[in-house]
Order: C-alpha cells, then structure tokens, then sequence
C-alpha cells in the first residue's frame, strides 16, 4: 500500500499539469482565432469601403499570409516540441517560393 501512493500523487500531478498544458493551448488557438477572425474584417472592411485595388491586393495578399503561419503555428501543432525541423523546412520552402515568384513576377513587370 505504500506503493500505491507515490503514484497517486504522480498521476495526480501529471494531470494537473496536462490540464494546465492543455488550457494554454486551447487559449493561444483561441486568441490565434481571434486575430485570424479580425485580419478577415479587415479585409472584407477594405474592399467594403471601396479603396483602390492597388492598395486591397497587396494588403489582402500580406493579411492571408499571416493567416497561413498563425494556421500553420497553432493549428497545425507546429508550435509543439518535436516539430522544429518540420516547421523550419517548411517555413523555408515558403520563403523560397515567396522569393521565386517575387522575382519572376518582377521580371514580368519591368
């Protein structure tokens, strides 16, 4: 019997701790869906009050960017131990791409 109430207290322990964890998660994903909620009003408020769309493309296009990293960071569990390298490869790719056709979208233009 004296066995039995180290674990008790472990276990105990270990659960308050995934419920502490698993709280603060769910608050960044909230707060993260908050802001993705607000970066879309934003948007829906530009092209509602009819500003020139070379100013809403560029502005909608940097806004949906956002929008994908905080997906990416909170949603997609990037932000938990164990996805460093998954997420840094990604995260590369993307600037690479974003690089790519930056350039070839300037070529086209000048």
């Amino acid at each position: 019997m004296a066995h039995d109430t180290p674990e008790k207290i472990r276990s105990h322990a270990e659960h308050e701790y995934l419920k502490k964890k698993r709280s603060t998660e769910m608050r960044h994903q909230l707060t993260s869906f908050a802001i993705m909620i607000f970066l879309t009003l934003i948007a829906f408020t530009m092209v509602a009050a009819g500003f020139s769309a070379y100013l809403i493309v560029p502005i909608i296009l940097l806004l949906a960017a956002v929008q994908v990293v905080l997906q990416l960071y909170h949603f997609m569990h990037l932000s938990n131990k164990g996805h460093g390298t998954v997420a840094f490869f990604m995260f590369s790719g993307m600037f690479v791409a974003f690089i790519t056709v930056l350039a070839l979208v300037t070529i086209v233009w000048w």
